[in-house]
């Protein structure tokens, strides 16, 4: 089974995934706007634009199809900055339709109008994750993992479009979970990291983030119970938390639970269909459930997500066995029933 708190790899920098979003528990119904230094009367026209970044028409052109970048004949500098940025992640052979879905997820979890412009975005897999305080978050999922290669950008200022910082608890609440984390990481502060968890959750009770990692901590100390119950917590404070409910199905199967295990695990894919890992489990609590079928399905859908990660010939040798070995029934329209060896 795969957990949310192994190594892995976002974009070039290898860190250790965090089983929360310390950035999205302040979602706030203002959307947020970055001030940047540009230019007001800067305008550069389309032919200036291909020429300057040196892109072809026919790049631009999907950009503008994709919804990346307004259609114009003209544009402002920070219109610019965004194509550069563009033409930089495109150099990573990220897809346009990859770049568009994590723009999307961006939007959606952080309230920021345009990420591209108020974070910096670097490849995690086939997606993006971005650049915020000092970590690298990948919105799909909604993980946040520490970020080695850049601190946190101090020319940046992120403020509420009624021009208002966040207040004094949001950002004193924030300070201590990233504390948390850090002490998480030190068998030695173990204890210290679940008191601040703690105290963070009686000055929010719905912080969510805290309590999935506090959920975590009880999982590795082996009280399921207790993991189960921090779990519950957290997609009761943020139902559209895939990572919550995929962590959920993780302390249920553990107990042996499976069709509970499973009911959490399909949520989690209702809320993000392209999280690769909780495909992983599915297949394998379907597999326990001896639904070859149902699990084919989803080894597949993994593959297809993590062709080339460390789990993925595991995931396709099970496919395999499963065409290769299982005896499906296909029940044609006429009611005939064919057995068909893979």
């Amino acid at each position: 089974m795969k957990v949310g708190g192994i190594n892995r790899i976002l974009g070039n920098v290898e860190c250790e995934s965090v089983k929360l979003d310390g950035l999205f528990n302040y979602r706030t119904p203002f959307p947020i706007d970055v001030h940047l230094e540009t230019s007001a009367v800067s305008r550069y026209c389309r032919e200036d634009v291909l020429r300057i970044l040196r892109l072809p028409a026919r790049q631009l052109a999907a950009w503008e199809r994709a919804g990346l970048i307004e259609t114009s004949e003209a544009y402002s500098f920070d219109e610019l900055v965004q194509l550069r940025k563009l033409r930089d992640l495109a150099a990573t052979r990220i897809s346009v339709k990859s770049i568009r879905r994590s723009v999307d997820a961006m939007q959606k979890v952080s309230g920021m109008v345009n990420p591209l412009l108020e974070s910096a975005a670097v490849r995690s897999g086939s997606g993006l994750a971005f650049r915020q305080y000092g970590a690298l978050v990948d919105p799909v999922t909604r993980q946040m993992a520490f970020d080695f290669e850049l601190a946190p950008c101090a020319g940046m200022i992120v403020v509420r479009a009624n021009g208002q910082a966040p207040s004094r608890l949001a950002g004193e609440v924030q300070e201590m979970f990233l504390r948390a984390v850090r002490l998480e990481e030190n068998g030695e502060t173990l204890s210290e990291a679940k008191m601040l968890y703690e105290t963070i959750l009686e000055m929010q009770p719905e912080h969510a983030p805290a309590a999935i990692n506090l959920g975590t901590i009880r999982y590795n100390e082996r009280d399921y119970a207790a993991a189960e119950s921090f779990y519950r917590r957290a997609t009761v404070a943020d139902p559209e938390y895939a990572l919550a409910f995929f962590d959920l199905g993780n302390v249920l199967d553990e107990q042996q639970r499976l069709t509970e295990a499973i009911v959490a695990y399909e949520r989690a894919l209702e809320l993000v269909p392209q999280y690769a890992d909780a495909h992983y489990n599915l297949a394998l609590a379907y597999e326990r459930m001896k639904e070859p079928r149902r699990a084919l399905r989803h080894w597949e859908a993994y593959v297809k997500l993590d062709p080339s990660g460390p789990w993925a010939s595991h995931a396709k040798n099970q496919a395999k066995r499963i065409l290769g070995s299982e005896r499906l029934a296909i029940v044609c329209r006429h009611g005939r029933t064919l057995k068909i060896a893979g």
